[in-house]
C-alpha cells in the first residue's frame, strides 16, 4: 500500500453554549480552527487525520499541502516508526499526517485502531469537561449544568488574575461541594512565586490538579513548585515527545502530565508516553485543543488501550455547533466509546469538509 495522493483542508467551526464564548487569560472565542488532512493510497483507501491551527497567525495551508506533498506521497503507511525519524514537518503537521496514516492501516486490516494498539483495557473513557474563566456565580451554575449532564470532572481556565480564579473555584465547590473532580489552567501565566501563594489558598478546595500555572522551562522551578503545596501540579506545555517525559520524571517535575497528539506529534508518541507512565506510574490525561471528531476519536483509540490513561480526559467536544462527521460522536453522562469502524472508526463528510473550509487549498 503506497500513499499517492495528499490533501489538507483549513475549516473552522463556531462553539456553542454554554462552552462558548470560551475565555483564557489570553483570549476569549467561539471558534475552532482545524487542519484536516486525506490521504489516498493506491489500492483506493482514503485516510483520515486533524491538527490543531487554533489561534496561530499566518496560517499558510498551501505551503502545508506543499510541504506535505512533496514528503509523503510515495510512502507506505505502515512505516510509522520511520515516518517519526524522517519527516521534516513541525509537530502539528506531523500530528495530521500520521493521524491519517492510522487510519489507513486500520481501514487496510479492517480494525478499530484501538485493537491495533493492544486492545481495550476500558469499554468508557471518561471525560473532564473543560471550560473558560467564569465568574463566581457563573461558574456555579455551569458546574451544575455539568453535573446534571453526568460529568465527573471539570476544568476551567484560569491565569488572569489569582483572585478571580480562586472565587471560580470557590463558586464550583459552594454549588456542587465534591461532586466534581476540579482542575484548573492558567497555561502558564503565574511566576512560580505567585503560583505558589495561589496553590495554597486552593489547598482546602482539594483540586485535583494544578495545571501548568508556570513556564514550561526549567522543570526545577516545577520541582520547586510542587514542594511548596499541598496541591498537585501537572504539566502539558511541558510535555512534548517522550523524551520530555523522561525529564519531568528525571526532575520530579509533576504528578500528573498531559500530552496531546498535536504537541507530541501524533499518535505513536502519546503510545510510548503512556508506556513511560505506566511503567513510572504517574497519571496520564489526553489534552485536547477545541477539537474536531478525528482527533476526538484518536483520544478514545488511545485511551481505550492504554492503561496510564485512566482518568477523565479533557474534552470540549460536547461545546461543538458542528462536526465534520457525517454524526457526531455521541457523549453519554460524561462518557465516550471509541468508534468500532476500521481505522479511526469515523466517516468524514466530504460536503461538511468543503462547507467549514475557510481557505481554497492548492
Amino acid at each position: 500500500m503506497i500513499i499517492t495522493a495528499c490533501q489538507i483542508y483549513l475549516v473552522e467551526i463556531k462553539q456553542t453554549e454554554p462552552l462558548a464564548p470560551y475565555r483564557s487569560h489570553i483570549r476569549t472565542s467561539d471558534w475552532t480552527t482545524k487542519a484536516i488532512v486525506r490521504l489516498e493510497t493506491d489500492n483506493g483507501l482514503v485516510g483520515w487525520g486533524e491538527h490543531n491551527q487554533n489561534f496561530l497567525p499566518g496560517i499558510d495551508i498551501g505551503h502545508q499541502n506543499q510541504q506535505a506533498r512533496e514528503f509523503i506521497i510515495g510512502w507506505d503507511p505502515y512505516d510509522i516508526e520511520k515516518f517519526h525519524i524522517e519527516n521534516p514537518f513541525e509537530f502539528r503537521l506531523r500530528c495530521g499526517v500520521e493521524m491519517a496514516m492510522w487510519d489507513l492501516i486500520g481501514k487496510d486490516n479492517g480494525q478499530p485502531l484501538y485493537k491495533l494498539l493492544g486492545g481495550k483495557v476500558r469499554d468508557r473513557v471518561e471525560l473532564a469537561a473543560c471550560m473558560g474563566i467564569q465568574s463566581y456565580e457563573r461558574a456555579g451554575e455551569m458546574a451544575r449544568w455539568y453535573v446534571d449532564q453526568g460529568y465527573t470532572a471539570l476544568k476551567t481556565k484560569a491565569g488572569a488574575d489569582a483572585e478571580e480564579d480562586f472565587e471560580m473555584v470557590r463558586g464550583v465547590r459552594d454549588a456542587v461541594g465534591d461532586k466534581l473532580k476540579l482542575r484548573i489552567d492558567p497555561n502558564r501565566a503565574y511566576s512560580k512565586e505567585e503560583a505558589a501563594e495561589l496553590a495554597v489558598r486552593l489547598e482546602p478546595y482539594e483540586l485535583e490538579y494544578f495545571e501548568q500555572p508556570i513556564m514550561a522551562e526549567p522543570l526545577s522551578d516545577a520541582n520547586w513548585l510542587r514542594k511548596q503545596t499541598a496541591t498537585p501540579i501537572a504539566l502539558n506545555e511541558s510535555v512534548e515527545g517522550p523524551e520530555s517525559v523522561m525529564a519531568i520524571l528525571e526532575a520530579d517535575a509533576a504528578e500528573f502530565i498531559l500530552p496531546d497528539t498535536h504537541t507530541a506529534g501524533g499518535i505513536l508518541p502519546c503510545v510510548k508516553i503512556g508506556h513511560i507512565a505506566e511503567a513510572a506510574g504517574i497519571p496520564t490525561i489526553m489534552h485536547c485543543g477545541h477539537d474536531l471528531g478525528l482527533k476526538t476519536a484518536a483520544m478514545l483509540h488511545i485511551c481505550s488501550a492504554l492503561p496510564a490513561y485512566n482518568m477523565p480526559n479533557d474534552c470540549t467536544y460536547y461545546g461543538l455547533s458542528d462536526d465534520i462527521l457525517s454524526t457526531l460522536i455521541p457523549i453519554d453522562r460524561g462518557t465516550m466509546l471509541a468508534p468500532e469502524l476500521p481505522g479511526l472508526g469515523v466517516e468524514v463528510d466530504e460536503e461538511k469538509v468543503q462547507k467549514y473550509q475557510t481557505d481554497t487549498p492548492s
